[in-house]
């Protein structure tokens, strides 16, 4: 909270001292009315009101209330109450306020002051010390609530490792600051309005900043409590209750409270339906909290920025240092799903290094790959990736239909956004594409091109684990695949994908109908997903025609013919290689892929280096024996005539 000016601790302090001398002109018998015209005084120069007075409005209390309070938090503070208390107790070891001493000396007693369900002993802001009457026992001020009264205002130390204040976020994408302004100005026009504000969605920081903007405009403060932090049921949670409620007065603060798990449990529910005040929910999903308080919930779905929304919010946290990227800004944009927050953290981060770095736009586009990497878990392996273009061989026409998906990787935030192609729906949006071939035509290889000349993440799907033989896990894999890449836009690989895109076949009982569900609910989360999608195949004729129908792109991956072959061979040793005799045109006749290739020059070079010699031909036709015996067939005459085996003809 925002420290209190010294101006204002100066005043408060003597006017507590001022309501100290007319409580001891009270408990002597002398007059009150000096004290009183000094208390008048004080407050005239109090630019805020007093705590005590504060206080006292917040929680309601009656003038006796509020003087046994003062008189409580007086034996604490000032040793001459201390001492007219046990004058009047007529026991010198008595040097403190109890109720009975209150009722005889205060003005307008009432017996309610102390009961349970009063303000003093609800709050906490009093506790009576366990005796046989009630009118004689020891009453103290809580430790907290005397700091109050003092001018010094924190939250209570039994919260501190349950609850976190939150700042004042600096920008909000336009359409959450949009719900934040409606929010409060409904809160502050309608008294009736419900006070328990439940924002759900993917967005969890932007519900955050939602909540920090309305408290912001209604001059509250906010604090965050995870919802698994709320106690079981019993003393411990009525506690926290009491005490937050309590510290919200004071602190004239909202609560936040976090939910992680899909839904509430019971104990949660009724932590949140016990709280008084303005509370906000942050969740997932609707769930069962939208039945809070029987319904009487304000409920606002919260998503990302759209990638407009993103630019505009780079634009302004960047300043002076967005003025390097040349385009980055609108490429960030349209690739990675950030929230505000990671906008403003990532912005912090970078936009000091910016004017220095030799490729900003390079540094920039990193930086906010790294903020926003794909978490996939077990479902999904990453590929790390070096190639380029130069690495593969293909027809012109395929290489061709590669570059037109980096193009619409890189151009999607005009289309979509700028030239208005995303405005009337965002279904069918998804880039999708089909890399269909025969095994080791380079489908793999030209999705790690992609993935590295577009500096994105490319993960491979492990169909083992996504595909299920229980009803319904299927989806729940598959959710959790797209889910967890679509804030990062990665390139999705689902490698030979046959089994899980097949055909669809024959209804003929409820696996099979089922089967069709799931290539359903795979094609609808395909055409949402930001991303590129890519699936491979080796058997193009195996796949649903309507499936294919949907996709945006198909490329056909073709077997090498000779002269491509001839510039695999060309390519496959790296420059460091040391390599003898390599006749490439004879090498070509063999009738393999660019990927079986790769192996053969693979298993040369490991046969020359423990011989301590160059690649040499003599490796190569061993190496090529043992990549045919992996596919269970013997190489041609035709296909290694010329090639040489230690010295002889092979």
């Amino acid at each position: 909270m925002t420290p209190a000016p010294e101006a204002w601790i100066a005043a408060n302090q003597a006017t507590l001292a001022a309501e100290f001398a007319r409580l001891k002109a009270l408990l002597s018998g002398a007059a009150v009315e000096p004290a009183l015209e000094e208390i008048e005084r004080c407050r005239a120069a109090l630019p805020m009101p007093a705590s005590i007075d504060a206080l006292a409005q917040a929680f309601a209390l009656s003038g006796f209330e509020r003087d046994l309070l003062l008189l409580v938090a007086g034996v604490e503070m000032d040793e001459a109450i201390a001492r007219l208390c046990a004058r009047r107790h007529d026991a010198e070891e008595r040097d403190w306020a109890s109720f009975g001493l209150a009722l005889d000396s205060l003005p307008d007693p009432h017996w309610s002051a102390l009961t349970p369900v009063r303000a003093l002993r609800r709050w906490h802001l009093l506790e009576v010390e366990e005796t046989a009457r009630l009118t004689a026992a020891r009453l103290r001020i809580d430790e907290r609530v005397l700091q109050y009264l003092a001018g010094i205002n924190y939250l209570d130390p039994r919260l501190r490792p349950l609850l976190r204040g939150l700042p004042r976020p600096a920008h909000l994408a336009p359409s959450q600051e949009k719900t934040a302004e409606a929010l409060a100005a409904r809160l502050l026009e309608d008294a009736a309005a419900p006070k328990t504000i439940l924002l759900y969605g993917e967005d969890r920081s932007g519900c955050r900043d939602i909540a920090s903007r309305v408290c912001e405009r209604l001059g509250l403060g906010l604090h965050r409590l995870a919802a698994a932090e709320i106690p079981e049921p019993g003393h411990e949670r009525a506690l926290l209750a009491t005490l937050w409620e309590r510290d919200g007065l004071l602190l004239n603060s909202a609560l936040l409270v976090e939910q992680v798990a899909e839904t509430l449990n019971p104990h949660q529910i009724a932590f949140l339906e016990s709280i008084e005040g303005l509370v906000f929910l942050s969740a997932k999903s609707e769930g069962e909290a939208a039945q809070l308080k029987g319904g009487q919930v304000q409920r606002h779905r919260v998503e990302k920025p759209e990638p407009a929304e993103q630019q505009a919010l780079w634009q302004a946290t960047l300043g002076a240092a967005g003025a390097k990227l040349n385009g980055s800004l609108e490429g960030v944009s349209a690739q990675f799903r950030l929230s505000a927050e990671q906008i403003r953290r990532t912005a912090a981060e970078i936009g000091p290094t910016l004017q220095a770095a030799a490729e900003p736009d390079r540094s920039f586009w990193q930086a906010c790959r790294q903020s926003q990497s794909a978490r996939l878990g077990h479902l999904a392996q990453p590929i790390v990736s070096r190639v380029s273009w130069n690495d593969i061989v293909l027809p012109e026409a395929e290489k061709r239909a590669l570059g037109e998906i980096a193009v619409h990787l890189r151009q999607r935030l005009k289309v979509y956004e700028d030239w208005g192609f995303g405005t009337k729906s965002r279904r069918g949006l998804g880039i999708t594409a089909l890399f269909a071939g025969e095994s080791g035509t380079g489908k793999t290889l030209a999705a790690e091109i992609l993935g590295n000349e577009l500096g994105l993440d490319l993960f491979r799907i492990d169909l083992s684990a996504v595909i299920s033989k229980y009803i319904g896990e299927t989806e729940k894999n598959l959710s959790k695949i797209f889910e967890g890449a679509e804030d990062s836009g990665a390139i999705l690989l689902f490698d030979e994908a046959d089994a899980l895109f097949g055909k669809r076949g024959e209804v003929k009982d409820s696996h099979d109908r089922y089967a069709n569900i799931e290539v359903s609910y795979l094609l609808q989360r395909m055409e949402a997903y930001r991303g590129l999608a890519i699936l491979t195949t080796n058997l193009k004729s195996s796949l649903d025609r309507a499936f294919l129908r949907r996709l945006r792109f198909v490329v056909n991956f073709p077997f090498p013919e000779r002269g491509e072959r001839e510039a695999i061979w060309r390519r496959v040793f790296p420059e460091a290689t040391p390599t003898e005799g390599l006749d490439f045109a004879k090498l070509s006749r063999l009738a393999m892929a660019g990927g079986n290739i790769r192996n053969i020059a693979l298993s040369a070079a490991f046969q020359a280096a423990e011989e301590g010699a160059a690649v040499a031909m003599r490796h190569l036709v061993v190496a090529a024996h043992g990549e045919a015996a992996k596919r269970e067939q013997s190489l041609t005459d035709a296909e290694t005539r010329g090639w040489t085996t230690g010295g002889r003809a092979s």
